[in-house]
C-alpha cells in the first residue's frame, strides 16, 4: 500500500493535523508527518516533494495557515495528488489560509479541504489510495454505510418523539 505524505508549515499546526493522523490510522493507512516550510524551508520541502512518488507515497496533504503557500509549493514540485488543509490563525479566522490554498493557477492543481479540515483531507486520500486498493475500498463503503445508519437511527428517534 502506498503511503500518505503529512506536511505542515509549523510544529502549531499539528493539533489540527493531528485529526488526519488518527483518520488514516482508523483505516491503515501509512504515513510520514513532516515539518517544512514554503517560505523558511523552500529548498528542503522541494525536495521531499520532488522525491515523494520514488519514496512510495501515493498523495500528499499540507497543512499551512495564513500565508498557505504549502500545498502550491508542493504541487510545484511532484505530480502526486496534493490535498491542502487551510489552518485557522487568529489573524483573518483562516480565510486567507482558504484563499491561498484554493487559488492555485491553472496546470497547478491543490485539492483544498475546509478550514481545519483535516478528516475530510485524509477521507480524500484513503480515497485516492482506494482506486486501486479494493480492500481499502471496502472500509470506505462499510464506514459509509455505518454513518448512514446512524442518521436513519437519529431519524427514527425523531420520528417517534414527534409523532402525532
Amino acid at each position: 500500500m502506498k503511503k500518505i505524505a503529512i506536511v505542515m508549515g509549523s510544529d502549531s499546526d499539528l493539533p489540527v493535523v493531528e485529526k488526519a493522523m488518527a483518520t488514516l490510522e482508523k483505516y491503515g493507512v501509512p504515513f510520514e508527518a513532516h515539518v517544512y516550510s514554503a517560505h523558511r524551508t523552500p529548498e528542503e520541502a522541494r525536495i521531499f516533494a520532488k522525491e515523494a512518488r520514488e519514496k512510495g507515497f501515493g498523495a500528499m496533504i499540507a497543512a499551512a495557515g495564513k500565508a498557505a503557500h504549502l500545498a502550491g509549493a508542493m504541487a510545484a514540485n511532484t505530480t502526486l495528488p496534493v490535498i491542502g488543509i487551510p489552518i485557522k490563525s487568529s489573524t483573518l479566522d483562516g480565510l486567507d489560509a482558504l484563499l491561498s490554498t484554493v487559488q492555485m493557477p491553472s496546470g497547478m492543481p491543490v485539492a483544498t479541504v475546509a478550514i481545519d479540515g483535516a478528516e475530510n483531507a485524509a477521507l480524500l486520500a484513503i480515497q485516492i489510495l482506494a482506486v486501486e486498493d479494493a480492500a481499502l475500498a471496502e472500509k470506505l463503503n462499510r464506514a459509509r454505510a455505518e454513518a448512514a445508519e446512524k442518521v436513519l437511527e437519529k431519524n427514527r428517534i425523531l420520528e417517534e418523539k414527534y409523532r402525532k
